[in-house]
């Protein structure tokens, strides 16, 4: 078993300790916050052992699950590599793109293993039609939530699109050509609701709208490629799948057949692959303990994060470049 020590004990850092505590790939030594007043209480409450001192932590693990705001990524990771353990991160990977590049020449020089925590690829229906989604030529994404004060010191890029950002970076492949973007701020100083426009150079475009300040929750992407419409609500864990394929001569009396102005036909069809039943959160911990065991790549890279927060970043760039040309007019 991989020996385990988490950095954080907030909101999602207690729910990483609970679920390396349980899991029987890892053994949790303990962990460490900045909060000393915070880490005593969750030890007292939960049990973890709570180390005052972060360098104790780190040399006692294996592994570092670093879940603390977004601004300490980097000094937490930089000092679990430098200390030769291997460092599952929270999304964002960093708060700059130069920190992120500078974990990738770490990630190398001390021949360890990094995975970013962007916890929708192991959502179950996303990784029910992963698969079925073959050069999608456009994407659209909601991603709406209710309100809520964590989160809201940066971007709603960040917080919350970024997931989006992944899960497409993931399934095209291709480099993205251009951006446009626009985002409001309605409560927080940072914008609240994004709409992004991505056009890639294979010539796929994806639409993404993320808002925090919505009347209900929404996690919907819909992929349209040749022949097949793939949907997928990952809040509900709910999937749909349309394809076609060319018309039979003689169709049957409940096959749905559609036909262009050219006179080509199509009959509609409709998947139903089987979802599993999982815990995101477990699973995407497990899978970077097999891929430290096995000494193969992480489900999500720190690589492929670095990849989300740069598009992620050059959204909000678009955002201040759009602010500026309207105050010059």
């Amino acid at each position: 078993m991989l020996k385990v020590g988490v950095l954080g004990a907030g909101h999602l850092g207690k729910i990483h300790l609970r679920l390396l505590n349980e899991s029987n790939k890892y053994e949790l030594i303990g962990f460490y916050d900045a909060d000393d007043i915070n880490g005593k209480k969750v030890s007292e409450e939960f049990g973890y052992t709570y180390f005052e001192n972060m360098n104790h932590l780190i040399d006692a693990v294996d592994v570092v699950d670093i879940v603390t705001p977004t601004l300490s990524h980097y000094k937490c990771a930089k000092k679990a590599m430098e200390q030769g353990k291997h460092i599952f991160i929270e999304k964002p990977i960093t708060n700059t793109l130069e920190e992120a590049q500078h974990l990738l020449e770490l990630e190398k020089e001390f021949d360890v293993k990094g995975q970013v925590g962007h916890v929708e690829r192991f959502n179950p229906a996303f990784a029910a039609v992963k698969n079925t989604i073959q050069n999608p030529m456009f994407i659209e994404t909601h991603r709406l939530a209710e309100f809520n004060p964590r989160g809201t010191d940066v971007p709603v890029v960040l917080d919350l699109m970024i997931h989006d950002i992944d899960a497409i970076l993931s399934v095209v492949d291709s480099e993205v050509k251009q951006i446009n973007a626009s985002g409001v701020s309605v409560i927080s100083q940072s914008p609240d609701i994004a709409n992004a426009r991505l056009e890639f150079d294979n010539g796929c475009v994806a639409n993404l709208t993320a808002s925090r300040i919505s009347l209900k929750n929404m996690r919907k992407s819909r992929f349209f490629q040749k022949d097949a419409y793939i949907s997928v609500d990952f809040l509900e864990k709910k999937v749909e799948v349309v394809k076609m394929k060319e018309a039979p001569a003689t169709p049957g009396e409940f096959d749905m057949i559609l036909q262009n102005a050219e006179g080509e036909k199509k009959q509609i069809y409709f998947e139903n692959p089987g979802i599993a039943t999982n815990n995101a959160i477990l699973d995407e911990l497990e899978s970077f303990a097999d891929a430290i065991n096995t000494d193969t790549v992480p489900v999500v890279s720190l690589k492929q994060g670095t990849q989300a927060l740069a598009v992620a970043l050059q959204i909000i760039a678009s955002f201040s470049t759009k602010k500026i040309s309207s105050e010059m007019q």
